[in-house]
This record gives C-alpha cells, structure tokens and sequence, in this order.
C-alpha cells in the first residue's frame, strides 16, 4: 500500500480511538507530508472538521503555488464541503481510500479537471462499515442526514 494512503489510514484509527468518526487524511507536497488529519467533529465539537478540513488546517498557510502541486489522500470520498475546499485551493489530484460506504464530490471534482484516483481500500471499507453499523447516528450526523 502506499504510504501516503497508510499516513491517512493511521489518521482514521486514531479519530475512531479518540471516540470520533474514522476518516483520515493527509496533504503531500513534493514527497513529504505538509498537513495531516483526521476527522474531530466529535472530539472538538466541531461542524466543520472533517479529515480533509483537518489536515488543511494542519498544513497551514500555503501559498497557492504549493497546494497546486500536492496531492491529497483521504481515507473517504470527500464530501461537498471537502470537495470545495480541494478546488479552493486548487488541489491538482486527489487518491480516495474507498467510496463505497459513501460517494462524494468526485464527479465535480472530475469535471473540474481534478484527477480522482480510487484506491479501492479494504482496509477502508471495513472499517467504515463497522463504525456505521456501530455508531449510525453518529455517522447520519457526519453526512447532514
């Protein structure tokens, strides 16, 4: 598996040991990892910070020539929210864990000529199908449902 996509992945375990929602992020610019994430809606009362939300804001105050040269992992299909800011800041590709449990914006994010690569995740999949069979109202209010 690649490393980047295993960063996301350690990512998810720890927002689901820390009691939150599993989904886990990370932001790669040149090779190394410039912000990572998982998703704290839960841990910090949040209605904003998704796994992708968090690395952005871990990754800091970048100028745009940075983000337009990164590629971000994510352990889910990111969310409208998600999605709007990958094409804020101009995020040239983005790698999905799964999209099974959930799809996203990677249609919008295709035709705005976001290259979307689905890495078809077990790994994933199975822990995002135990933690919506164990906490579904938890997972309802993640998605707005």
């Amino acid at each position: 598996m690649d490393k980047f996509m295993e960063a996301a992945i350690e990512e998810a375990r720890k927002g689901l040991a820390e009691g939150g929602i599993p989904i886990g992020s990370v932001i790669v610019y040149e090779g190394r990892i410039l912000g990572r994430g998982h998703n704290r809606r839960v841990q910090n009362g949040s209605v904003v910070l998704h796994g992708e939300m968090d690395a952005f804001e871990n990754a800091g105050r970048q100028p745009a020539s940075v983000y337009q040269n990164c590629t971000l992992y994510t352990t889910l299909s990111p969310c409208p929210m998600c999605s709007g800011a990958i094409l804020l800041y101009g995020i040239p590709k983005v790698i999905i864990g799964e999209n099974e449990t959930f799809l996203g914006e990677e249609e919008l994010l295709r035709s705005r000529g976001i290259e979307v690569v689905l890495a078809d995740s077990e790994e994933c999949k199975n822990m995002m199908k135990a933690f919506i069979r164990d906490r579904p109202e938890l997972w309802n209010e993640d998605i707005g449902v």
